[in-house]
């Protein structure tokens, strides 16, 4: 759609003017190298938008193919950054209408009664951060799991508008033309949006948006190394002294969120932690989402190497685990990890 623009970003709109002529003459090439240096950020708009590492990869990819069927109607009245994001902004709109299932799911809070809900379809983000720091900060901190899950209790215009407006920074003009809305309509979306997120994002993280986080302190690195410690050598009391009494713990796309940290051990070790097959662990450390990551592996009695079985991301708060968000180990390829561990 093509209706109030900006000028280009570029000093001259060199970028803009090559891909008009790209398109008059078809060249595939030219185009590839002009579009191709905004795949990583088109990434993760869309895993903003979708929680899913998969399906975000599908809608960058969607997001080419858009463009490229409807490259001459591109006029250059806004810069080709921007009418990328719009692209994708729309293709996730569309895909979030025809999957129903992308909606956060009603659940039982084991441990501590009561309701809420989970995000089954919550993937991890591997990707890595911005050079800049100033776009390094705010990547970071809307990649991170805790506003990943807040934002997908927004409906899908409203999660769109915000992610436009707060995260990206635009102007509200540009993000009502983007999305098809009455800059009242879209005034309004954005306040709504605000007040949801709000109610789901963790105590003391209402500051989100301005807030810059560095990376892990030395506290931190050493709780990590503790943790990794404790899981290799069985430790479990160890391991729940590193984790707050109110702990949540969700193994997407498992059902279910244990809240309590003597409830969430206590699940750990009737599912046979240091019991049986799985008492032969080896762990590397990573990030995902910007946050603190444990890639665990797994020998089993009479197997040669250690194989994959599952990533633990932690959230760490006042210098203790206050929740883990557990993958299944066939993420570890979007990390570079290997595939297997040889026995020390």
């Amino acid at each position: 759609m093509e209706t109030t623009e900006d000028r280009p970003t570029g000093p001259t709109g060199a970028d803009e003017a090559e891909f008009m002529s790209v398109a008059r003459t078809g060249d595939a090439g030219g185009f590839a190298m002009l579009t191709e240096r905004y795949r990583r950020e088109l990434l993760v708009h869309c895993y903003r938008m979708l929680a899913s590492y998969e399906d975000a990869q599908d809608l960058t990819q969607e997001t080419f193919l858009r463009a490229w069927a409807k490259r001459e109607s591109f006029q250059g009245r806004a810069s080709l950054r921007t009418w990328l994001y719009r692209i994708a902004t729309n293709a996730c709109l569309d895909f979030l209408e025809k999957r129903r299932d992308r909606t956060p799911v009603p659940i039982e809070l084991q441990g501590a009664g009561g309701s809420g809900t989970e995000v089954l379809y919550l993937q991890p983000w591997p990707g890595s951060q911005p050079e800049d720091p100033h776009e390094r900060a705010v990547a970071k901190e809307t990649v991170e799991l805790a506003f990943i899950v807040a934002v997908q209790h927004l409906p899908a215009r409203q999660r769109a508008v915000l992610i436009l407006r707060d995260v990206l920074g635009w102007p509200a003009q540009r993000a009502a033309d983007t999305l098809d809305l009455t800059l009242a309509s879209a005034n309004s979306a954005l306040q709504r949006a605000r007040a949801t997120l709000r109610e789901h994002l963790p105590d003391g993280r209402l500051d989100w948006s301005a807030r810059a986080k560095d990376d892990m302190s030395a506290e931190e690195r050493k709780l990590v190394s503790a943790y990794v410690r404790a899981h290799e050598t069985l430790d479990i009391d160890g391991l729940t002294a590193l984790l707050r009494a109110d702990l949540r713990f969700a193994m997407p796309p498992q059902p279910g969120v244990w809240v309590g940290r003597d409830e969430t051990v206590r699940g750990w070790i009737e599912g046979g932690f240091g019991q049986g097959d799985y008492t032969d662990w080896r762990c590397r450390t990573t990030t995902a989402n910007g946050q603190p990551a444990i890639a665990m592996y797994l020998r089993r009695p009479g197997s040669p190497t250690y194989e994959p079985f599952a990533m633990d991301v932690l959230r760490i708060e006042d210098g203790l685990v206050a929740e883990i968000t557990t993958f299944e180990g066939d993420v570890f390829e979007w990390f570079g990890l290997p595939s297997l561990l040889e026995p020390r």
